[in-house]
């Protein structure tokens, strides 16, 4: 008895391998802080890239101009897949460019004759097809760049897929987080 407890106390003062054992229990730790980090770090940088190539789109698109060879939209669309530096999927990214008469009408619906009175648009009821598709619509946006004075709202939308399982436990879902970017503008009175 008196032996054992020698040897714990002579097992207490040893202090061989206590770092790699420290380093064992701290390494988890310090991995996923650093992976977290990386990881955050892209989505910001991602996230930035689509805010700017969307503002460099809306900047070109308040002109007017035509560009050689392709449409409006199609140059607006390459314009943020380069400006985005490879790291947004056009295929997978969804682009929205709605033209509205004025600023305070984006985003709002059709106007329509309620004529059950519950508040919501019911088939059936009247309607002011004001983007002229043959549907009432909850946002009367006409897709496209529009015309000289139109207000244009600018819309990226992209399932950005997470680097690392660790990050997905906390954050997106199915190992995907949903960047988004807008911008409204008014364009030049080209005409």
């Amino acid at each position: 008895m008196l032996r054992a407890i020698r040897h714990l106390i002579r097992l207490r003062r040893d202090d061989r391998g206590s770092p790699a054992i420290e380093f064992g229990l701290a390494a988890p730790v310090l991995v996923t802080i650093v992976v977290g980090t990386m990881e955050f770090g892209m989505l910001m940088f991602v996230d930035i890239l689509m805010e700017s190539a969307l503002r460099d789109a809306a900047r070109w698109g308040i002109t007017g101009q035509l560009p050689n060879g392709q449409s409006r939209m199609a140059y607006i669309v390459d314009l943020i897949d380069e400006r985005t530096l490879g790291l947004v999927d056009m295929s997978e990214a969804n682009i929205q460019v709605l033209t509205y008469p004025a600023y305070d009408l984006v985003g709002k619906g059709e106007s329509f004759v309620d004529g059950n009175g519950n508040g919501a648009y019911d088939a059936g009821e009247t309607y002011t097809d004001t983007n002229g598709n043959g549907a009432w619509d909850q946002d009367m946006g006409v897709s496209g760049a529009g015309n000289a004075d139109s207000v244009v709202v600018y819309r990226i939308t992209y399932d950005w897929p997470l680097l690392t399982p660790i990050a997905g436990a906390f954050i997106g879902h199915d190992g995907k987080y949903r960047l988004r970017a807008a911008i409204a503008v008014k364009n030049e009175p080209w005409d």
